[in-house]
C-alpha cells in the first residue's frame, strides 16, 4: 500500500479527498504525523502556495505528499478573493466572516458571477506535478444550506439550482473544483503504479 501526505489537518478537505482515492493508497495527514501548525501561504498565487507547502512538508518529514490551495474568483471583484479567500476576512477570522465580507462586497452587484478554481502540487520522488480544477457558477444572495465548508453556502454551479452546501458529498463530488483536481491527481497515481508494475515484471 502506497502512503501518501496531503499537507493538511482540514478534516473537511481530508474526508473529500479521502473518498475519491483508490482504496491501496493509505492518505495520512499533517495531524497523522503529530504536526498541528498552519502551513505558510506567502505566494501570490494559488499554484505557488501549493508547492509552497508541498516542499516544506516533503523536506520536514520525506514522504510523497501533495498540497492544495483553492481561490474562489469573482468577477465583479476583479477577481478578489482570489488566493486570499480563507483569510479575506483577516488572518483570525472563520469562514463565516469571510462568506460574510463576500456578500457585503457584492452588495447590489448584478454581476454574480464567479469561479472556484483547485491547484493540487504534488511532490512524487523528486519530481513535482501540478494539477488544476476550476468550476463556473454564480454567487447567492445570502447563504444556503449547511453542508460544505468555506464558500460553498453561497456558490450556485452553472446548470445547477443548489448551493455546494446544500448538495450531498456524492453530488459535490461529481462537479467540484477539488473533486476535478483530485481526479486527475489520482489518474496520475494509477498512471505511474500501472508503469511501476510493467516495469516489475520486465
Amino acid at each position: 500500500m502506497r502512503m501518501i501526505v496531503f499537507a493538511t489537518n482540514n478534516e473537511n478537505k481530508l474526508k473529500e479527498v479521502k473518498a475519491m482515492l483508490p482504496s491501496d493508497i493509505r492518505l495520512v495527514s499533517l495531524s497523522d504525523l503529530h504536526y498541528n501548525h498552519t502551513l505558510t501561504e506567502t505566494a501570490d498565487t494559488l499554484e505557488e502556495n501549493a508547492l509552497q507547502k508541498a516542499r516544506f512538508v516533503r523536506q520536514k518529514f520525506g514522504y510523497d505528499c501533495f498540497a492544495d490551495d483553492t481561490g474562489l474568483e469573482v468577477d465583479v471583484l476583479d477577481g478578489e478573493p482570489g488566493v486570499y479567500s480563507a483569510r479575506y476576512a483577516g488572518e483570525e477570522c472563520d469562514s463565516y466572516a469571510n462568506v460574510q465580507k463576500l456578500l457585503r462586497n457584492m452588495s447590489g452587484a448584478t454581476n454574480r458571477r464567479a469561479h472556484f478554481r483547485t491547484v493540487i502540487a504534488l511532490i512524487l520522488g523528486d519530481e513535482e506535478h501540478v494539477f488544476e480544477g476550476v468550476i463556473h457558477g454564480q454567487i447567492t444572495h445570502s447563504m444556503r444550506g449547511n453542508r460544505g465548508f468555506g464558500y460553498d453556502p453561497v456558490f450556485v454551479p452553472d446548470k445547477r439550482t443548489e448551493t455546494l452546501a446544500e448538495m450531498t458529498d456524492t453530488a459535490k463530488n461529481s462537479v467540484s473544483h477539488r473533486a476535478q483536481a483530485v481526479k486527475k491527481l489520482v489518474a496520475f497515481l494509477m498512471a505511474v503504479r500501472r508503469q511501476m508494475h510493467q516495469n516489475a515484471r520486465r
